[in-house]
Parts: C-alpha cells; sequence; structure tokens
C-alpha cells in the first residue's frame, strides 16, 4: 500500500527539508511497506544507508516535519509510519493504531480517528494517541 504518489524528494522539497540518502531511504522504506516498521525492519530495507546516530537524527527531523510518525505500542514495540497520504503532501488525521498481542504486528487504523476528548478543566491536550491491543485479523483465526 504506497501511501502517497510523491516520491521521498518531493516530500522533502514540500517540507522545505535537505535531501539526504538517510531521509529518503527512511521515507522509501515506508512508503514499500502496507504497515508501520521498527528500527530493525528499517535497517534491513536501508542496507548501508543505515547508520544508528543518523537514523535517530533524522526520525526526529522527520516527526517534527510532520511527514512520519512514531507508534509506541508498548514499552518495547516502537514502529514508525508516514503522514503522507496524498500527491498533495497533506498531513493524514490523527487516526489510532491497533497492537496485536500475538504476532507483535502494528497497524495504522487510518479510519478510527482518536478525536478530542473532554478533559477536566484546567488540562490542556496536546496530543492523543490511542492503541488498541488484541488479536489482528490474521491471528483472530
Amino acid at each position: 500500500m504506497n501511501k502517497t504518489l510523491l516520491n521521498p524528494v518531493e516530500i522533502l522539497h514540500g517540507h522545505r527539508l535537505k535531501k539526504t540518502a538517510a531521509r529518503m531511504g527512511i521515507i522509501g522504506a515506508l512508503q514499500e511497506s502496507e504497515i508501520p516498521l521498527s528500527e530493525n525492519d528499517m535497517k534491513e530495507k536501508m542496507r548501508e544507508l543505515y547508520d544508528r546516530v543518523t537514523f535517530y537524527r533524522n526520525v526526529q527531523t522527520l516527526s517534527e516535519a510532520g511527514i512520519i510518525h512514531r507508534i509506541v505500542a508498548d514499552n518495547v514495540t516502537i514502529r514508525y509510519a508516514l503522514n503522507i497520504n496524498d500527491k498533495d503532501n497533506k498531513k493524514e488525521s490523527e487516526h489510532a493504531h491497533f497492537f496485536c498481542q500475538q504476532c507483535n504486528a502494528v497497524i495504522c487504523l487510518d479510519d478510527v480517528k482518536t478525536g478530542c476528548h473532554k478533559l477536566p478543566d484546567g488540562f490542556i491536550a496536546d496530543h492523543c494517541e490511542v492503541i488498541i491491543k488484541g488479536l489482528c485479523n490474521k491471528c483472530a483465526h
């Protein structure tokens, strides 16, 4: 499921970020995947472009620019996914994620929006993350 019609260079240009091999490798790896990827998944796809320090620095830059998002499913499972969903380089709305407790898959549920939650007086929300845990459609059978 290619989430965008733009190539990595166009995405970086649209966000006014420098084109680097590492950034293009991260975006390219995520574009090729139907599901969010772990650091190890990205390392395998990026091969010689992967350097741990460079990876984390670029993940931070791409996250701050709104190109990717980080999904923390539990204390051990962290995945990354693209926010870009169309040729206009627009950011997706916030959505829920599903974590399969059997196969450890993390799936973006683009149609399940997180929405705003009513908070007590004096509380100000910055963002909302929703992780739904259970069995995915493959493990449930």
